[in-house]
């Protein structure tokens, strides 16, 4: 909104350094000090409200040290990271752009998902909060959506490089790389970053390349089902990890710095061609998204690390792992997402191998048997007698190693 002022202003009246509005990395810096504003502010009085209306966490005793002291923290304090993304983002983002659309649509979509989920746990006293069936809907149902935008809306694109004559009836540009000249067109593409393929770019449609000819109309099929899978995953990976103080959150920090620096590399003409990866028209405006990310993300874990004073529930656990997902497909770098949410994986991993393992044991031998003291794998640390704090800090570690080496993939040939 204020960017529409100010581009106003600055248009009918010359006001001098008001034009500074229409830098990115202006309007990120702002949108990462209005969010962190929102969260610490005003989350404290949320926090106190939360407190005053008992909502509470219900904790079940699983044996772990301090456990039961977390017992009554309030909890649904995903509101304060909703909040600390959406104000900043209204405020400054081109709200136009459809890219910053899909993005609030992923925040609230999930939010209300989580939202619903807690709500139900916390006022309605069911444990057991709402149907796995109906989260996994809503999920596959915002897949849905995203996928369907992405694949068939005019002005998402992408920019790649060409030869004369050029298939695409487009506009041809052309600029000169080094002394060489290079031919470019916007065009619609199934393509996404892959690193240690020929020039990191796959595209979808080869996946089924072995049935024969045609395989290309089947390209949206396997786009579907690919962006399907991984905002279920990230989604519920990011609610399994949200087991401990301040462990989702600073993880979620993390990968969303990695994520801003990557959608301003995609969305900058000049980086993304110097640097040789794929250049994704108006991209670049996801920047102040990830900027209010951050800020939300950090603001939050000044309540939320150890000892928590909320706790964020599904209510942001759901959001913010969306959020990573969806922002992951946008700048089409979600093939990245094994590697930068590495720790959501593991958790994810972990549970489904002590599940699994359990079941078959227990079938062929008649009692079950675990791998881990207990999962997702924070809880066998605990059980192992680490303390929170130790914790949270070496998967936080792991976290920026993991950012680092996925970065660094992106020019490996």
């Amino acid at each position: 909104m204020l960017y529409y002022l100010f581009s106003y202003l600055n248009k009918n009246y010359s006001i001098p350094g008001i034009g500074v509005f229409q830098y990115i990395t202006f309007r990120m810096a702002m949108a990462v000090i209005v969010s962190l504003l929102v969260t610490t502010v005003y989350g404290r009085r949320l926090i106190d409200y939360l407190r005053f209306k008992q909502v509470g966490e219900t904790v079940r005793n699983l044996g772990l040290e301090g456990q039961m002291q977390k017992s009554g923290t309030p909890t649904m304090g995903g509101i304060i990271i909703i909040l600390g993304i959406l104000i900043p983002t209204l405020l400054f983002a081109k709200l136009d752009n459809i890219y910053i659309i899909m993005m609030l649509v992923t925040t609230i979509w999930l939010g209300l998902i989580g939202f619903l989920d807690d709500y139900i746990k916390v006022f309605k006293k069911n444990k057991e909060g709402l149907a796995g069936k109906f989260k996994i809907t809503g999920q596959v149902g915002l897949a849905l959506i995203i996928g369907w935008t992405m694949y068939f809306h005019t002005n998402i694109t992408i920019r790649q490089e060409v030869k004369l004559p050029v298939k695409y009836d487009v506009p041809v540009d052309f600029h000169m790389r080094g002394d060489k000249p290079v031919y470019t067109q916007d065009v619609k593409s199934t393509k996404t970053t892959m690193p240690f393929y020929k020039n990191n770019e796959f595209d979808y449609a080869k996946v089924l390349k072995f049935i024969g000819h045609g395989y290309e109309q089947y390209a949206l099929l396997v786009f579907m089902l690919f962006v399907i899978v991984i905002i279920t995953a990230v989604s519920n990976g990011a609610n399994i990890t949200d087991g401990i103080d301040g462990l989702a959150t600073g993880t979620s920090a993390i990968i969303g710095l990695t994520l801003a620096i990557l959608a301003y590399v995609s969305g900058n003409t000049l980086i993304a061609d110097y640097l040789n990866i794929m250049y994704i028209p108006n991209s670049g405006e996801l920047v102040i998204f990830a900027g209010a990310f951050v800020g939300a993300c950090v603001g939050f874990l000044w309540y939320n690390s150890y000892p928590a004073q909320v706790f964020m529930g599904d209510t942001g656990s759901l959001a913010i792992g969306g959020i990573i997902a969806v922002f992951a497909i946008i700048i089409r770098k979600e093939l990245l997402v094994p590697v930068l949410c590495g720790v959501f994986l593991v958790e994810n991993l972990s549970v489904i191998m002590q599940v699994s393992w359990f079941k078959f044991t227990k079938k062929r031998y008649g009692e079950g048997r675990r791998i881990f003291l207990m999962a997702p794998l924070h809880h066998h640390y605990q059980k192992k007698g680490f303390h929170e704090s130790k914790i949270v800090t070496r998967f936080w570690i792991i976290c920026i190693m993991l950012a680092i080496i996925t970065v660094i993939t992106l020019k490996l040939r």
